[in-house]
């Protein structure tokens, strides 16, 4: 038995010295994060570099926000189902509503807060208002309704950090701030608007998966396979130049006389490495130029490259996997491979489950706040948007069809799909009874009819 233990030692060991900080036993003797070249840390700013300058992380950043924000949302006065079937429903109120929105362009802006959160893992929307106080005062009641409502502004989270927190034990708001402060020139340096101030949270929302500032950023996650993805297209892209244009390796022969060459080249025998390594610069500045040997061979080291695919789409793979997307999706139409169905339905759902779980609680915070200082009246508010995982219109034709067969071979004494069933499996409502029942010849048929025929006489 003794045996048996020391082997399985002597085997834990071994394996631990073959595989050192994997777990099997001992201590971690390495920081992989420093042998791999990732950050332990990731800041503001080195996500938002990344995004900037990253085309796969502004892809997945960008299409996760345009497709949330695919159609615009409608603020309705109470839970119904009226913004998508015409606006016969709509009501005065949510009218004024929609325009004023519209000329704020506030849902784009908002759009936009939800775009910056991805990156930063949140961002701020500060609220402007019309009560003829500062920013870093608290606001009671703004008179004029919707006019109080004077614009917003999304920004970074690197330009918005929080300044004073609440250290009362004994407040309702403690360990929430008290104060933030805002930078502009903080992420937007040409900016010549170098906005500093202090905003209270009441003109504060703060955009993010649990409205706090302690949101995650969509590209943390899959950051290292992001910098996989420059290492091996940088390696390749560098490589091939390398191939196309290396840099010569002379090698002197035994017989070369250094004094001779100075001589030739007009410089002194110590200026003599000097000076080749010149003309080897100036050689390498372009692909026609020509190299003075002085009696030496030139030869070049050819660089070896493997087919890049393999490990590019390894960690082209996991980085999809970290945002939830749709590989396809992701890179878009590759080698004429299209997203399949199942992959469009996979990110409708995850995109409607983003819309129920951060951006509409986000919008209903702002309009919670309008409730509270008067902006707008004490309502059941809902935010209504075109659902992603709808049907298109041929599929609701092609249901609407086979509806209508399956009645057609019950026969005409047994009905499975009522005619509003069927309608309403295309979106439409059901037809009134003048509609249902009108007369033929109406005035508008016939007026294109025409005249009737004189009624003759007996």
């Amino acid at each position: 038995m003794n045996n048996v233990v020391a082997l399985a030692n002597y085997a834990t060991r071994q394996l631990s010295a073959m595989f050192p900080g994997w777990g099997f036993g001992g201590s971690a003797k390495h920081d992989h994060y420093k042998d791999f070249g990732y950050p332990d840390v990731l800041t503001f700013d080195l996500l938002h570099k990344m995004y900037c300058r990253n085309g796969i992380a502004a892809a997945a950043v960008d299409k996760t926000a345009l497709k949330t924000w695919q159609d615009m949302p409608f603020l309705l006065e109470q839970e119904r189902d009226g913004s998508q079937k015409g606006k016969s429903k709509e009501t005065k109120l949510e009218r004024d509503i929609r325009l004023k929105f519209a000329a704020m362009r506030l849902w784009a802006k908002l759009a936009e807060a939800d775009r910056k959160s991805m990156v930063g893992g949140y961002s701020g929307v500060i609220i402007r208002l019309k009560d003829s106080k500062r920013f870093d005062e608290p606001v009671d009641r703004v008179n004029g309704g919707l006019e109080g409502l004077f614009r917003i502004d999304p920004v970074w989270s690197g330009q918005l950090t929080v300044a004073d927190w609440d250290t009362d034990t004994s407040s309702e708001t403690y360990g929430e701030p008290t104060m933030y402060e805002f930078n502009e020139a903080a992420v937007q340096d040409d900016n010549p608007n170098k906005r500093s101030l202090r905003i209270h949270p009441d003109r504060i929302i703060i955009w993010s998966d649990d409205g706090t500032v302690n949101g995650r950023s969509l590209l943390e996650p899959g950051y290292n396979d992001l910098i996989d993805l420059e290492k091996i297209k940088g390696a390749g892209g560098e490589g091939f130049w390398k191939n196309a244009k290396s840099s010569p390796v002379l090698e002197m022969p035994a017989e070369v006389k250094i004094a001779e060459m100075a001589k030739a080249m007009g410089v002194t025998v110590q200026d003599v490495a000097d000076k080749m390594n010149e003309q080897v610069a100036d050689f390498q500045k372009g692909f026609d130029q020509m190299l003075m040997l002085q009696g030496m061979t030139a030869k070049t080291l050819g660089v070896t490259l493997p087919s890049p695919e393999h490990f590019f789409g390894a960690a082209l793979q996991s980085f999809a996997a970290s945002v939830g997307m749709p590989l396809k999706i992701l890179v878009g139409n590759q080698n004429g491979e299209r997203a399949s169905t199942e992959d469009s339905d996979e990110w409708n759902t995850t995109n409607m489950a983003r819309r129920a779980n951060i951006t509409h609680p986000n919008i209903m915070e702002l309009v919670t706040r309008l409730v509270k200082w008067g902006i707008l009246p004490k309502k059941d508010w809902f935010v209504d948007q075109a659902d992603l995982t709808e049907s298109s219109m041929s599929e609701k034709i092609d249901r609407a069809n086979k509806m209508a067969d399956t009645n057609q071979k019950m026969g005409n004494s047994t009905y499975v799909f009522t005619d509003e069933e069927i309608r309403a499996a295309v979106g439409y409502e059901p037809l009134s009874d003048a509609d249902k029942y009108r007369d033929e010849t109406d005035e508008e048929t016939q007026a294109a009819l025409g005249d009737p025929p004189p009624i003759e006489e007996e």
